[in-house]
């Protein structure tokens, strides 16, 4: 089982709160999140990337959103870490 720590979550985070769309590689290092912390959470399934060539001339960009796993997966860290908080 993945175990998270806090960047991780925190990552989750962010990408559930993006919306559908996700955000950019380049969004996510600006927010402190580590290349290695994407790829850690995609391998876990918990996150997906897609590159995107956009405007002219033509660059690539990476988009990382969050998958339903990676939904379940930070709706059972809140709702456990809620319990043990009581």
């Amino acid at each position: 089982m993945f175990v998270f720590d806090a960047h991780q979550r925190r990552a989750l985070t962010l990408l559930a709160r993006s919306g559908h769309e996700g955000m950019t590689e380049g969004l996510l290092v600006a927010h402190g999140v580590s290349v290695a912390t994407m790829v850690a959470l995609v391998e876990a399934g918990l996150a997906t990337a897609h590159v995107e060539r956009l405007g002219r001339p033509k660059i690539k960009i990476a988009r990382v959103t969050i998958t339903t796993a990676g939904q379940r997966r930070l709706t059972t860290e809140v709702t456990s870490s809620r319990r043990s908080a009581s």
